[in-house]
């Protein structure tokens, strides 16, 4: 007898066009219907703007974005299952060796196989990669399969997974989901590609004691991008892994033991103390230099915490006998009317071109020769220059403290002796990981921050925020990241216990983000994400705390 099929209607976004399907179908099977000729580039895709992996089943109506790796969501994905490939690589050639994704640095993400018996030759790093060559020439299927917590925690502790063992063991969730390929089973923060077969555009070479995965260029991804030497950045890592390593505080189960302890108090204080020596340090490096410094250059990208740290700079320099004078890069933007505009027409103000860079090294350049100088204003409401009789002259034992996001770039200070500048690189370089697989991007560290200070003190959404995120960070890689191997000093402004800090106020202003919002699926990442953390109480972190810039409480005035 004849039953009729069961149907529903979904709406993909990337057609803008409806269509009837078979109730039960997966995405993967579904993107076959929609492209038939023209669909292995696939990830993952939106649905009613919630990332999933392609074995989602379609149940009821849905609107349906499919993704790629040239969006952010995809790139992640991508990210993420050729670390899964990685581990496969070394499960197959070293079994029982520990891989260590530990940074993102140099366009790529840097690993290590953390067991002393092996040292990673450029031979073995090589037989890594031929062997993800083969993975992914196999194109393997990558499966996900949701099983009781209890179960994972048994499979990871056998198999020597002890951060995932801990991070299960203190998430507090009766189920969880792991992946395949083959026999090896990984667990990750976020949703994997469908097979191996997706990923055929990477590298692997031998970098410091490491190697570097290489990843391929969002805006044309048959590349790759290209390896940049960071290795003033890649020391800031290091120096922080060192530090977290001392602590037995290396992954977020780790940290979160800590915390069931109730010795985050103890965390915080030797967290704080550590940034109060690094900014000591930084201030006796200037010291040293103090008869040719006389500008003092501050960068770094958005929520880096760079105000308090210039704060905390000048405390350390008065310590050493050095007045600072403060200045505001945002007091040189040229008159809206000059200032050039971006792609779509509008005023870019992170352009270095937005910026009045003959009048500031003029400024600068008396300042050092000791007249006095007019400084000027900026009305951000008028978009015009003013001077309200604000007058600043050094002396000797001056310096003048210059913070803004053009510090670093070499066109700014052209004009002005290299031998009296001092340049500093502040940012929030996230030095803990979820697990040895899944690392934290410090993006999102400082994209957590913002939404709790745009709140807090801009009135601006969670929404607001997301919103503006990805223009930001364009314009870091436009206008910030290529200069921040010109700093002399890097300062790493992450605090390891600080995302349980930031929990408290950011989760209930991601829970404001709908579903009728694209932006919806980010909430929904940072949700899960904090879903990891446990709070951490916020009373014992000091007034002078880099945080208080953004909890509020500082003893600073902004």
């Amino acid at each position: 007898m004849k039953t009729d099929m069961k149907t529903v209607n979904i709406t993909c976004e990337n057609t803008q066009q409806e269509y009837e399907i078979e109730l039960g179908l997966t995405l993967r099977d579904i993107k076959k219907i929609i492209f038939p000729t023209n669909h292995n580039h696939i990830l993952g895709a939106l649905v009613n703007n919630q990332l999933q992996d392609l074995q989602y089943v379609i149940m009821n109506p849905k609107r349906i974005n499919f993704i790629d790796v040239t969006s952010l969501d995809g790139y992640s994905i991508y990210s993420r299952s050729l670390i899964f490939v990685l581990y496969k690589a070394v499960s197959d050639l070293f079994p029982k060796k520990i891989l260590r994704a530990e940074h993102i640095i140099s366009n790529g993400i840097f690993c290590r196989v953390v067991n002393k018996d092996i040292i990673l030759t450029p031979e073995r790093v090589e037989m890594l990669k031929n062997r993800m060559q083969e993975i992914i020439a196999e194109d393997l299927p990558i499966s996900r399969e949701e099983i009781p917590t209890d179960e994972a925690i048994r499979i990871f502790q056998k198999a020597g997974l002890k951060d995932k063992a801990e991070l299960m063991e203190t998430r507090g969730k009766l189920f969880t989901s792991v992946y395949y390929v083959d026999s090896v089973l990984d667990y990750f923060y976020g949703t994997l590609a469908p097979s191996t077969g997706c990923l055929k555009v990477f590298d692997l070479i031998p970098y410091k004691d490491g190697m570097l995965l290489c990843l391929p260029d969002r805006s044309n991804p048959s590349e790759l991008l290209p390896v940049i030497p960071q290795d003033k950045l890649f020391q800031v890592f290091s120096e922080y892994k060192r530090w977290g390593k001392i602590l037995e505080v290396t992954d977020i189960g780790a940290l979160n033991k800590v915390i069931e302890k109730k010795h985050s108090g103890t965390i915080i204080k030797i967290s704080e103390a550590l940034h109060e020596k690094k900014i000591s340090q930084i201030a006796d490096k200037i010291k040293a230099r103090h008869k040719k410094v006389k500008v003092i250059l501050i960068a770094g990208p958005s929520s880096s915490g760079k105000t308090t740290f210039g704060m905390r700079l000048s405390v350390q320099l008065m310590v050493n006998g050095i007045k600072p004078v403060n200045l505001s890069l945002d007091n040189y933007f040229v008159n809206r009317e000059l200032t050039p505009k971006d792609e779509k027409g509008e005023y870019d103000y992170e352009s270095i071109d937005a910026l009045d860079i003959a009048t500031f090294s003029n400024d600068m350049l008396r300042l050092m020769a000791g007249e006095e100088v007019d400084i000027p204003k900026f009305s951000f409401e008028t978009g015009q220059r003013y001077y309200d009789g604000t007058k600043v002259k050094i002396s000797r034992n001056n310096v003048i403290i210059v913070e803004g996001i053009h510090g670093l770039n070499p066109k700014l200070t052209q004009l002005l002796p290299a031998d009296s500048l001092f340049k500093i690189f502040v940012s929030a370089l996230t030095s803990i990981s979820i697990d040895n697989h899944n690392l934290i991007n410090p993006t999102d560290n400082r994209l957590i921050r913002r939404i709790v200070r745009d709140y807090k003190y801009r009135n601006y959404s969670a929404l607001d925020t997301l919103k503006r995120w990805e223009s930001v960070l364009l314009g870091e890689q436009k206008h910030i990241i290529p200069y921040q191997e010109e700093a002399d000093a890097i300062f790493n402004s992450a605090l390891i216990y600080e995302l349980g800090t930031l929990k408290i106020q950011a989760e209930p202003l991601l829970r404001e983000v709908t579903q009728q919002h694209p932006e919806h699926s980010k909430a929904l990442r940072l949700l899960k994400f904090f879903s990891y953390i446990q709070s951490v109480p916020t009373r014992e972190i000091p007034p002078t705390s880099i945080l208080r810039e953004f909890l509020g409480g500082s003893s600073f005035k902004y």
